[in-house]
């Protein structure tokens, strides 16, 4: 993960000084050149650092300083709304910065006995700064622009290709499920009467990929009917680990009504157990918690396993999380959020 100064990478803050730097450089030339101070002081004078710093260096250096407060108080703390008042917001603020920046640089300068512009000549302390930050913030909020239409398009391109996945998918589930369920009840009757519990089982599998169809079918189903798929998933589980999976499903019963995406929660949980218990020779707990808050169901999906070390690259490792995150992002702009569980393990979390 590249350093970042909150949302600012610091390669991009380099890129920004630099420009500073670059334009500091060719003032304090123009300036010196226009004095015509290379007749006493030889064609290399400009280079003087004094010269330099007192000349314009200072200058570019505060006002560096400056566009950054502005990113603060315009961007940063307006992170939430919309890019045209943080445009409105910034705009109001480089001429008062401006202003306020050059009259406490002009009474650092009489202090110390350096010279800087008066008279009309000041006004150029004044555009000069002021079409520099309206430059600087201009590209800003252009290539923020771009980068986010960069995004979009790999998301709406990821969506693509998830969506044409699941069309297949569920193309080749309705070929014919009926020839499935006659084959699990064949199974299922050829089982001895002793073999219950294999019997169960077999049922159990039945009704996952009914589900399954179903959910090629439909947008939502209610709460309680997702939550009965994963349950039904965990027991085939239970098959396998035994007493090493434990399962702790807290959902408040007045929610089993409200209408969620299926298929939801059942990837979140076989990444629980594949990727995090799996391992673990003592195996492991599995939470599912889901309550309401703002008019939004919040979900929590944590094991107690092994857990992930790199959480950007956890999407890289299958189809279950990237799609589940790839349906969040696409029907209610949300996204997966990953931290680490207490005492150990993965937690994912979001919002709808």
């Amino acid at each position: 993960m590249k350093p970042t100064l909150k949302n600012i990478k610091i390669r991009e803050l380099g890129i920004i000084f630099g420009f500073y730097l670059f334009f500091s450089v060719l003032y304090r030339i123009v300036l010196w050149y226009n004095m015509m101070k290379f007749k006493s002081e030889g064609i290399w004078g400009w280079a003087d650092p004094k010269g330099y710093w007192y000349m314009s260096g200072m200058q570019y250096f505060f006002y560096f300083l400056a566009s950054i407060v502005i990113w603060f108080l315009g961007v940063r703390l307006l992170k939430n709304k919309k890019t045209r008042v943080q445009i409105f917001v910034v705009v109001l603020l480089i001429p008062i910065t401006v202003y306020f920046v050059r009259e406490w640089r002009y009474l650092l300068l009489d202090a110390i006995g350096e010279g800087h512009l008066s008279g009309t000549g000041s006004v150029w302390d004044w555009y000069i700064p002021s079409l520099f930050m309206a430059i600087q913030f201009g590209c800003f909020f252009a290539y923020r622009y771009f980068k986010e239409n960069q995004r979009k398009l790999k998301i709406e391109g990821e969506l693509k290709a998830a969506a044409l996945k699941s069309e297949l998918s569920a193309l080749k589930a309705q070929l014919n499920p009926h020839f499935l369920y006659n084959i699990f009840n064949t199974i299922s009757a050829s089982v001895p009467p002793e073999n219950e519990r294999t019997r169960g089982m077999i049922a159990e599998l039945s009704d996952l990929f009914r589900y399954q169809l179903k959910a090629s079918q439909v947008e939502k189903v209610p709460l309680k009917e997702e939550l009965d798929f994963v349950n039904k998933y965990l027991t085939l589980e239970k098959e396998r680990f035994q007493e090493r999976l434990q399962v702790d499903i807290n959902v408040p019963q007045e929610l089993y009504s409200e209408m969620v995406p299926p298929m939801l929660l059942q990837p979140l949980v076989e990444n629980s157990i594949k990727h995090g218990l799996a391992s673990l020779i003592e195996g492991g707990k599995i939470s599912i918690s889901i309550f309401k808050k703002n008019d939004k169901l919040h979900f929590e999906i944590a094991d107690t396993g092994v857990g992930v070390e790199n959480k950007d690259n956890v999407f890289d490792k299958g189809i279950g999380l990237t799609n589940t995150k790839l349906r969040l992002e696409k029907m209610y702009h949300s996204t997966l959020n990953l931290t680490d569980n207490t005492p150990q393990g993965l937690k994912i979390s979001f919002a709808i």
